[in-house]
């Protein structure tokens, strides 16, 4: 499913002047800490959810996950166990939030509306966390420049990668965390078959796409490997616009628990399914790939 054209939107005037940063992935590289370490940052403010998926319901295949019956179940949660819901709705920002993505549902204002509400005296920077993006295609990112071409707003897109082999086998270890019966260390050569794993795999198919549609100082490429470095901070913030805050980097967002190691058959498995992407960024990245990659 492909949106027809861009809707009619309101202008919202809380987001004159203000720049969005939108995380478009990749998967299982550090996008939650990512996020944690932006909103700690004074001027920067985010969707409680770290998650919107708002761009990514519009361009569904049948290969990608549907996340508004997610959005839907979500608010279900808060009728099927709080016993005050008006109390819950006034004081929690992650309810308001679920709410605003229910009404995404049918408004395309309702994105933008979620973030207008959001915004304080302080905010100067907004932002969109969302690994499943990174699977929009040139279509899909020529929509997500285009919509927000609507608001008198700056888009900046963000991507990090990790080691393709290490980044894969921590995606079949989380699938794994989520559903204990896959059991990845068994069942991984059936794993990579699904479409969605190989999908987001695909480094090579995003950065061209971005790089066709976004202009070069509006994105940012980074390492996972040196994503929490001094270093890569500073270029991350000078990117966004804002000020430098320290980080504590010995912590860890949503680190997938399950440590089974990587079985030598699907290391060298993935090695040859992943050497178009290693060949790929070695030209397009040159001496600024890790040198911790494998190939």
């Amino acid at each position: 499913m492909k949106p027809d054209a861009i809707p009619s939107l309101r202008k919202f005037q809380e987001l004159e002047g203000k720049t969005f940063l939108v995380g478009v992935g990749a998967a299982k590289c550090g996008t939650s800490w990512l996020y944690r370490y932006l909103k700690s940052l004074p001027e920067v403010t985010l969707s409680p959810l770290k998650e919107v998926h708002f761009f990514d319901q519009k361009f569904t295949t049948q290969e990608t996950e549907p996340t508004n019956p997610m959005a839907i179940r979500r608010v279900d949660d808060y009728f099927a166990f709080d016993v005050d819901l008006a109390m819950t709705l006034k004081k929690h920002p992650h309810f308001q939030a679920s709410i605003d993505r229910l009404k995404m549902i049918y408004d395309d204002n309702a994105y933008f509306d979620h973030f207008a509400r959001l915004c304080t005296q302080r905010t100067r920077i907004l932002g969109d966390i969302t690994p499943a993006y990174a699977v929009l295609g040139q279509s899909g990112f020529r929509y997500m420049r285009q919509f927000f071409a609507s608001q008198d707003a700056c888009l900046k897109v963000i991507f990090i990668m990790r080691d393709p082999v290490d980044r894969l086998w921590s995606q079949l270890r989380h699938m794994q965390q989520k559903n204990p019966s896959l059991d990845a260390a068994r069942n991984w050569s059936d794993l990579i078959r699904e479409p969605t794993v190989i999908e987001r795999a695909d480094y090579k198919q995003t950065i061209e796409a971005m790089d066709q549609v976004f202009p070069a100082k509006d994105l940012l490429y980074l390492f996972y490997e040196d994503l929490f470095s001094e270093q890569s901070l500073q270029k991350l913030c000078r990117f966004a616009g804002a000020g430098f805050n320290q980080a504590d980097t010995g912590k860890r967002q949503n680190e997938t628990s399950i440590k089974t190691d990587l079985p030598d058959a699907a290391y060298d498995r993935f090695q040859t399914i992943l050497e178009p992407q290693y060949r790929f960024c070695r030209q397009r990245f040159g001496d600024a790939l890790p040198s911790s990659w494998k190939a």
